[in-house]
């Protein structure tokens, strides 16, 4: 695998990362495809309970948002590279607000997993939208800490979420879906600190923009790299989806530990990704970089079964996103260098997408372990997709 800059390093704004509110306003509105999922996985065992679900089927409620964002991002990023972000992030932001709120009120499998599906398709939007404006506010190292800023976003986000979903959804489940209503208060901060995109956020694609992506997406690099992005996704949602179930099982876990275990995985990544991955690649290098973060992935997934305390859970979970926080900005940095500014929206909106695809793919391939096999085997098999993940992407490529 080899990565190179698309362009020299530059930075299109003087005003320190921290200190730029359009910057902290799209990790904000970044936050909620995390919310999406975070919100209902700890909950899941009661929904299952009180809505008399099957449990190989039920994992499709965590992880059915997963396969519309895969389906709306790319299409809806190639849309907001020609109209606009911020006219797809606004009305994205608004309607998840909507729609994530009416899972409060299904009353069967079907119903809810329509509202998680909704929520999916404009989760992908806000996905495509501020990935893209990101994406092009910053160049080179910039970007590097940009993504690495966002990655540390979500996964901070992956704290509180479960952890708010946990506690809110611990009396009533349904109370967890009126979480969702955050969305509108950021469209309105979206709507207030984005009056105007700039030149290189909005710039139009005049010159067959299809065929440039395409010549994009068609290098082997960038293949091999959304490849990874998929299946690093299938390991990572196996604990989202898995390990509540695991828990309640193994130890008894209630839906506040459940929330407590699921938000301790994102600690390490959160640190790991805001400050460490980048000083850690310019250390060692891309490469070890990314073998580094695939083999705690693989090491942590295959202790879950083994592990039966509570301290020791948590300290698992923890190493786990280390190595997670380590890989994803990796990868999507790398992915960002195969594109030009101006199609960076619809790049970084097709691996958000596959992503998620990954994300929802984890239960329909891992899901049939448990019938022919056991639950904790599906760990097992997650600890055998990060390493094969970290091989292909090490296997020579032809130039």
């Amino acid at each position: 695998m080899h990565l190179k800059n698309y362009s020299p390093d530059r930075q299109t704004s003087k005003t320190p990362m921290w200190r730029n509110p359009q910057l902290l306003i799209l990790l904000a509105a970044g936050s909620m495809t995390t919310m999406a999922g975070g919100l209902v996985a700890p909950i899941l065992p009661d929904i299952v309970k009180e809505l008399k679900l099957d449990t190989g089927w039920a994992g499709m409620l965590v992880s059915m948002h997963c396969l519309t964002i895969a389906l709306f991002s790319a299409p809806l990023g190639i849309l907001a590279d020609r109209v606009g972000r911020i006219r797809i992030l606004i009305p994205c932001l608004l309607l998840y607000a909507l729609v994530g709120v009416a899972g409060a009120f299904a009353t069967n499998f079907w119903g809810l997993l329509l509202t998680r599906a909704l929520l999916g398709a404009v989760s992908g939007g806000i996905a495509a939208a501020s990935l893209g404006l990101l994406g092009s506010m910053y160049e080179g190292k910039k970007r590097s800490q940009a993504l690495g800023l966002a990655t540390s976003t979500l996964t901070i986000t992956g704290i509180t979420d479960p952890l708010l979903g946990g506690w809110v959804g611990d009396s009533n489940w349904r109370y967890s879906f009126y979480l969702y209503a955050l969305a509108v208060p950021i469209a309105f901060l979206v709507a207030a600190i984005f009056k105007h995109e700039s030149p290189l956020q909005a710039k139009a694609i005049k010159d067959n923009p299809t065929k440039s992506l395409r010549k994009v997406l068609t290098q082997p690099g960038a293949l091999r790299v959304l490849l990874a992005l998929s299946l690093t996704s299938v390991a990572m949602y196996a604990v989202v989806i898995y390990a509540p179930l695991y828990l309640k099982k193994a130890i008894a876990a209630d839906s506040l530990l459940n929330g407590i275990v699921l938000a301790s995985r994102a600690i390490g990544a959160s640190v790991i990704s805001a400050f460490g991955a980048s000083k850690l690649t310019q250390l060692i290098g891309i490469q070890p970089t990314i073998a580094l973060g695939f083999a705690l992935m693989a090491a942590t997934l295959a202790t879950i079964p083994l592990l039966h305390q509570i301290e020791l859970i948590l300290v698992a979970s923890i190493i786990f996103g280390v190595g997670f926080g380590i890989v994803l900005p990796s990868l999507y940095n790398a992915l960002a260098n195969f594109s030009p500014p101006e199609l960076r929206s619809s790049v970084l909106a097709i691996g958000t997408g596959v992503g998620f695809l990954g994300q929802f793919m984890s239960p329909v391939l891992l899901g049939p372990v448990i019938y022919y096999s056991s639950l904790e085997n599906v760990f097992y098999a997650a600890a055998i997709v990060a390493l094969l993940t970290g091989v292909l992407l090490f296997v020579p490529q032809r130039r």
